[in-house]
């Protein structure tokens, strides 16, 4: 397989989450697209992460992006044709008593959030117990997202990339990407197994190697790639409907977990591991999946009696200000990037692929983005 393919209006580099999407919402606006990937669609980041749908804590300019793919999420079985395991059963971030400045700041981001259409309920004492009985005696309080949930990461890239097909797009799998280049008005980008593609328009969703491809464009950024330390216990009945997490500045107690139909544990947060993009390899270190255990037990000390059936990693890509690389090219007409979103992305992943498809079909998107433009970082400028 070599040669020439026909060309499409727009090229999507990336089949994660970002990719699938915005390729199955370009079709839906009637642009031809062709999606590489260069494994297999939601493999990476999309398909390890811990399948978090939450909106709160986000930064309160993002909640707009936010707002737009909690609408998706909430039709996505029929949007995808598939059930993606999503449930709108609620998200709890919660703080120490020996961090109490924590509920301060819990305050104010519940009075700005509730400007950006997220409504949240403060919680302590009595009502926090009486609520979520489950919390150890060190929470102080808790900031309450009833209409937030979670989904199964391994589900929902494939469901985007399935939808895409059904409607029209294209997608090649274990295609990777060697060069990429604007040649006159189209961009022509070569692979591995000595194809090229060409397109009208190239949007870049690779994930932590995306630097890869915006630096032969002349804008490098400067992204680290880390792996999530996951793990999930054996199912016990179910009980817990929201997700849980911590507000806290120190890594270490940054634990959250969620339990899962079956009635499996899901963890995820504390401290992360080593990352390799160029291996494809990412690590799960034992002392981490220690740690988070021992904050488990704090957060809510039953589960920490469980056992750990099975761990894992992936390749998430963060950016020095936590904020990812979103919009267009600062340099090359045509050129638009999704990456880097820092390990926050599962949520907003369908907004962002909606706003991308409507940027580039309209040229214009009512969301803020501005935030996230490439030249923030001075060698991208």
């Amino acid at each position: 397989m070599s040669g020439h393919q026909p060309p499409s209006d727009v090229l999507v580099i990336g089949g994660g989450l970002m990719g699938t999407s915005a390729a199955l919402f370009l079709r839906q606006r009637g642009v031809s697209v062709t999606l590489l990937e260069s494994d297999l669609v939601g493999r990476q980041a999309s398909g390890t992460n811990f399948g978090n749908v939450r909106r709160q804590g986000r930064p309160i300019g993002q909640l707009p992006l936010a707002n737009r793919a909690i609408e998706i999420w909430r039709n996505a079985n029929a949007l995808l044709g598939s059930d993606v395991e999503y449930l709108q059963s609620g998200h709890i971030r919660v703080c120490y008593r020996e961090r109490p400045e924590m509920a301060d700041k819990m305050e104010a981001y519940a009075a700005e959030a509730r400007h950006a259409g997220l409504e949240l309920e403060l919680l302590s004492g009595n009502a926090l117990r009486a609520r979520f009985p489950f919390l150890g005696p060190e929470v102080m309080a808790g900031s309450y997202s009833a209409l937030d949930g979670h989904a199964n990461p391994r589900l929902v890239a494939p469901a985007f990339a399935r939808a895409a097909i059904r409607a029209g797009a294209v997608v090649h799998e274990n295609t990777k990407v060697t060069a990429a280049a604007k040649v006159g008005d189209d961009f022509e980008v070569a692979t591995a197994d000595g194809r090229t593609f060409r397109a009208t328009v190239l949007l870049v969703t690779a994930g932590a190697w995306g630097p890869l491809l915006s630096a032969q464009f002349g804008e490098p950024v400067p992204l680290v790639a880390r792996g999530p330390n996951m793990s999930v216990t054996e199912p016990v009945p179910y009980a817990i409907a929201p997700a849980v997490g911590v507000m806290t500045p120190v890594e270490e107690e940054t634990v959250y977990f969620r339990q899962v139909a079956r009635g499996n544990i899901v963890l995820g947060g504390s401290t992360r591991g080593p990352a390799y993009p160029d291996l494809v390899r990412s690590y799960v270190l034992p002392q981490n999946t220690l740690s988070q255990l021992r904050q488990l037990r704090r957060l809510a000390p039953a589960l920490g009696k469980l056992n750990i059936i099975r761990v894992w990693s992936g390749i998430e890509g963060y950016l020095p200000d936590s904020l990812p690389v979103m919009g267009p090219s600062a340099r090359v007409s045509g050129l638009y990037y999704a990456f880097g979103f820092s390990g926050s992305g599962f949520q907003i992943g369908p907004g962002v692929g909606a706003t991308m498809a409507e940027l580039i079909a309209t040229g214009s998107t009512a969301i803020p983005i501005d935030a996230y433009r490439v030249d923030r970082f001075p060698a991208a400028a």
